[in-house]
């Protein structure tokens, strides 16, 4: 056998980004936050983690909602996890036609000082981020509001070296950071570590997020 190196334990993830998000995002920030402002009648009753001051999370069936830019994100969304789904697992067309659904879909609007702690999602299989607006970063404040995700290898990076300190990806030590720009998608496996760093923007930090799981119409 010759030599090579494989990227065994692979985490996947995938991103896209709306092609037309300007106005997409202007017609859910202006729905999102009146929404917020009916307090209860919107938030969610039962929040899974503890809400912190300065963050506002919806009920979780936001696709259900008819407004039209609600269906467009999620005609959007959907398309780019089957798409993800599709390639990763080597499904074939028809496979895809008979695959179901299910899913809870909510938004966050964070403002200065919220975070949310780090969670996983469990009974799902992919969970993804939207960002309609990522809000203010200050420049003494590079993270602010940052996506971060925690390597699953939990003591990758106890021991560094020169041996194994400047590893090319796909291989990577400690932790991964999305720094949201309006418009983009990222999609991950629910079962990874994640959370969202305390936002210092004066503004509102406005995402949308899901969790799916999937059955079969056929045999």
């Amino acid at each position: 056998m010759s030599f090579e190196i494989k990227p065994v334990f692979a985490v996947p993830f995938a991103q896209d980004f709306h092609p037309a998000p300007d106005a997409l995002n202007a017609s859910l920030k202006s729905l999102l936050l009146a929404r917020e402002t009916e307090g209860a009648k919107y938030a969610n009753p039962n929040p899974s983690l503890r809400q912190q001051p300065g963050v506002f999370e919806s009920d979780f069936n936001l696709f259900s909602w008819p407004d039209r830019c609600i269906q467009e994100l999620r005609e959007f969304a959907w398309t780019a996890l089957a798409r993800t789904i599709q390639e990763l697992n080597g499904y074939t067309a028809e496979q895809m036609r008979s695959m179901q659904i299910f899913s809870h879909t909510w938004y966050h609007v964070t403002r200065h000082g919220g975070f949310t702690i780090a969670h996983t999602h469990p009974m799902a299989s992919w969970s993804g981020v939207y960002c309609v607006a990522p809000g203010e970063t200050p420049e003494d404040h590079p993270e602010s509001g940052v996506l971060r995700f925690h390597n699953p290898h939990f003591y990758s990076n106890v021991f560094l070296d020169p041996g194994n300190a400047r590893l090319r990806a796909p291989f990577h030590h400690g932790t991964w950071s999305v720094q949201f720009k309006a418009g983009q998608l990222v999609l991950f496996p629910s079962w990874l570590q994640h959370e969202v760093l305390p936002f210092y923007g004066r503004d509102e930090r406005i995402t949308i997020a899901f969790n799916c799981w999937f059955g079969t119409n056929g045999p």
